[in-house]
């Protein structure tokens, strides 16, 4: 016993010593944009990681955060900022989609935040994405692997600065492209469990939203879902499955298929596939020539954007993420949000132009490893999502081949059905939220919150 509270002594001293060298944290009490003080805790910050330097926003849990759930959470892309899972999914603050004006955008708190019942750190991940930087152009060069890998030593360092969250229960979470990698980053934190590495995360499982796995299911999905929705004929269907079958869409050596695909194709790009009953829009932000060198936008004396990024029409879902670019990207808020200078030149909600590695064939097999060794897992899915429909997604579950605990029910938000869900064996839940497209929260956040509230309070949704 007392060579052991030695240990913990040395341990925490070894900490105070080494944490300046990777830990730079500060307390954001007033945000630009919004009226009066912030009615929640919200922390900024860097952890580096070897030459990188990962930018994080951590909300506490306006519920009980010394007992509440700390949730990882990631934005797909991969490149896609943190701060868009925060300010258009499930964070406390939210754009009031105004045309603009030429002064800085407003936000707004929003009710239906997942920190209601959870302590949130929104991670800018992979390296290029969001605030997130390197101080070497080596370190610019991701992947699945390398990111997951930094991604875990990042919370390790996380929670050793804040010991306080040590006991909370860990879930990792992330949606559409982060559904990929979080189970691997998952599995990482159990090989860290299992081998004692200090400190001892309290993991108990993960949750993924319109999820990405690598399977080819993902992508093929589309087509029948497209002909469930009446988008495409039953006859196209039935002539792309007879001339199709058995090739690779990425390498198709049909030329029927090819040509019936290409029918298909033009059927489903008239649509906005993250949600087929929204009107299709224009992207709202420019692509940066590269992620180190490209200038910042002109600006006034004001700090105004003399040229923004083109605007959407403004009854168009990404009109937000056009104000989020010249939000983020105003000196102010950058001061605010403790950004070191001259680190990102240009803020861009989902960076295209990263230098990444698609190495993670499957997360399946993963998933599977961590749900048989009793770690819980929630899988999600917009119903209107054409981008990974649920149809494709239910497939590599049912590939799982668990029992079913309890079979596809209706699930109630306010009175209303919310969507259908299934329970399997091995503590896996399956959920649809009605009416949600890619990724759910954004477009049905207060059914969100729901299903997230049960399922960490561990009661059926």
């Amino acid at each position: 016993m007392a060579s052991c509270l030695r240990f913990q002594l040395l341990y925490l001293l070894l900490l105070l010593i080494l944490w300046p060298l990777f830990m730079s944290a500060s307390i954001v009490t007033h945000l630009p944009g919004f009226h009066g003080p912030l009615p929640f805790h919200l922390e900024t910050g860097y952890v580096g990681v070897d030459e990188v330097q990962l930018f994080y926003y951590f909300i506490e849990s306006e519920g009980n955060p010394v007992e509440d759930p700390l949730i990882l959470w990631l934005t797909g892309g991969p490149g896609c900022s943190a701060f868009s899972g925060l300010v258009f999914e499930i964070g406390p603050l939210k754009f009031r989609s105004v045309d603009h004006n030429g002064s800085l955008p407003t936000l707004v708190y929003h009710p239906f935040s997942w920190t209601k019942v959870s302590n949130v750190i929104f991670l800018d991940s992979p390296v290029g994405t969001g605030f997130s930087f390197s101080n070497t152009p080596e370190g610019y060069v991701d992947g699945d692997v390398t990111s997951s890998k930094r991604v875990y030593r990042f919370l390790r360092k996380w929670l050793m600065d804040h010991p306080q969250f040590l006991s909370n229960p860990l879930y990792i979470s992330g949606d559409s492209y982060a559904g990929k990698v979080v189970p691997f980053i998952t599995d990482l934190i159990l090989q860290g469990i299992e081998s004692g590495t200090q400190p001892l995360l309290n993991l108990k499982g993960y949750s993924i939203g319109n999820p990405s796995t690598g399977e080819a299911i993902d992508l093929n999905s589309r087509i029948p879902y497209a002909r469930n929705m009446g988008i495409i004929s039953d006859e196209l269907y039935e002539s792309t499955i007879i001339s199709c079958e058995g090739e690779d869409n990425e390498n198709l050596t049909s030329t029927l298929c090819a040509e019936i695909l290409q029918v298909v194709n033009k059927l489903l790009g008239e649509l906005n596939i993250g949600h087929i009953l929204e009107p299709k829009c224009p992207p709202a932000s420019p692509k940066p020539r590269n992620l180190a060198g490209e200038r910042r936008f002109l600006k006034n004396e004001q700090n105004m954007l003399i040229v923004p990024p083109p605007a959407p029409p403004l009854k168009c879902r990404s009109y937000a993420y056009y104000l989020s670019y010249i939000w983020a990207n105003n000196d102010a808020v950058r001061d605010a949000l403790h950004i070191q200078k001259g680190t990102v030149p240009e803020w861009i909600r989902c960076n295209d132009y990263l230098q990444y590695a698609y190495d993670l064939p499957s997360s399946v097999k993963y998933q599977q490893k961590l749900t048989s060794q009793g770690y819980r897992a929630l899988v999600y899915s917009g119903d209107h999502d054409l981008v990974i429909p649920h149809i494709g997604t239910q497939t590599w579950i049912r590939s799982l081949n668990y029992s079913i605990v309890d079979d596809w029910r209706s699930w109630f938000s306010g009175g209303q059905v919310a969507g259908y869900t299934r329970t399997y064996t091995h503590n896996l839940t399956f959920a649809t939220i009605k009416g949600a497209g890619h990724t759910a929260p954004e477009y049905k956040p207060r059914e969100s919150l729901d299903m997230i509230k049960r399922w960490l309070s561990y009661q059926p949704l």
